[in-house]
């Protein structure tokens, strides 16, 4: 349990974190590029324990760019955040970024808390309608419970992500942490947070669904 003073440091922490992602939208946005995208998410998305240049969005931003794409991609992850927290500041990172494609990378600390799906779902839904009444191409990167929360919780908790992509027509990714969840090789030491080699595996498993996505955006201003 945490005393207030807890409470108000993490709070305190938490709202220094995003006022310095605001600031970052502001900075990243003000260049030219042929694409943005915005990686909306938690710690999985932000780099959590990681030197910036090991962090999803950095290593990805990368990757793109070798493959002769120009492209940004803005780091929107607040470590901690759960669906309830993504949802609250969506649209004024919206606002701020105003990018071609966002990656909706969030439900693992609904999870790890053990969040009534309902809720998660709630918040989900919410922000895939936020996303499509922007008119942003969305690709949801789906989550999945730990075995610990138990069987029932973990199939009301799964059928989420596939479940709102096909609702709202949007990309998926099934699972975010796919071929890294669960290998220690791949992980930091807390088991839960990808470490630099296991952020490249999933930059590698996700960018063939990123440039579909992309594909589509092209096609469609044809």
């Amino acid at each position: 349990m945490y005393n207030s003073k807890d409470m108000n440091t993490s709070k305190t922490i938490k709202m220094f974190a995003v006022a310095l992602l605001f600031t970052a939208i502001k900075i990243q946005t003000a260049l030219a590029n042929d694409y943005t995208i915005l990686a909306f998410g938690d710690s999985l998305t932000a780099g959590y324990g990681l030197e910036q240049e090991q962090g999803f969005t950095r290593q990805l931003e990368q990757k793109l760019n070798q493959q002769g794409h120009n492209i940004i991609v803005i780091n929107g992850g607040v470590s901690g955040d759960t669906t309830s927290g993504g949802l609250s500041r969506l649209e004024w990172v919206l606002s701020s970024a105003n990018p071609d494609l966002v990656i909706v990378e969030l439900g693992a600390n609904d999870a790890l808390r053990g969040i009534t799906p309902a809720i998660t779902r709630a918040n989900m839904d919410k922000i895939l309608s936020i996303l499509e009444e922007a008119k942003v191409k969305t690709l949801v990167a789906g989550m999945i419970a730990p075995p610990n929360m138990g069987g029932e919780y973990g199939i009301r908790f799964n059928r989420i992500f596939p479940e709102l992509a096909q609702k709202y027509n949007n990309d998926l990714y099934p699972f975010f942490l796919e071929g890294v969840a669960g290998n220690p090789e791949l992980n930091q030491s807390d088991a839960m947070h990808p470490n630099s080699e296991g952020v490249s595996i999933i930059v590698k498993n996700i960018i063939p669904h990123i440039l579909k996505s992309l594909e589509k955006i092209h096609s469609s201003q044809q």
